[in-house]
C-alpha cells in the first residue's frame, strides 16, 4: 500500500472516502486522533492518511485532485 493523501478534517475525510468509494477504489484510512492525548497528533500528522494499492495510485490521485478542486461552501446563520 502506498501513501496517497493526508486529510486535515473529518469533513475532508468523509468527502475523500465518498469519492473513492464511488470510483470503486479500495483504500485504507489511518486516523491520527488519539483519545488518550485529546487529538494532539492531529496538528502534527493531519486528521487521517489514505493508503491505496500501487495499481490504483494514478486513478486515486485523479480523484484527490477532483476533490481538492471542489468549492468549499460555508452557510451563514443569517
Amino acid at each position: 500500500m502506498l501513501k496517497l493523501h493526508t486529510v486535515e478534517s473529518i469533513f475532508e475525510l468523509d468527502t475523500v472516502k465518498d469519492a473513492l468509494d464511488k470510483e470503486g477504489i479500495e483504500y485504507i484510512v489511518r486516523e491520527h486522533k488519539d483519545t488518550a492525548y485529546d487529538g494532539l497528533f492531529i496538528l502534527q500528522k493531519g486528521y487521517a492518511t489514505f493508503f491505496v494499492r500501487a495499481s490504483e495510485e494514478t486513478a486515486a490521485q485523479a480523484v484527490i485532485r477532483q476533490v481538492k478542486n471542489l468549492p468549499y461552501v460555508v452557510f451563514s446563520k443569517d
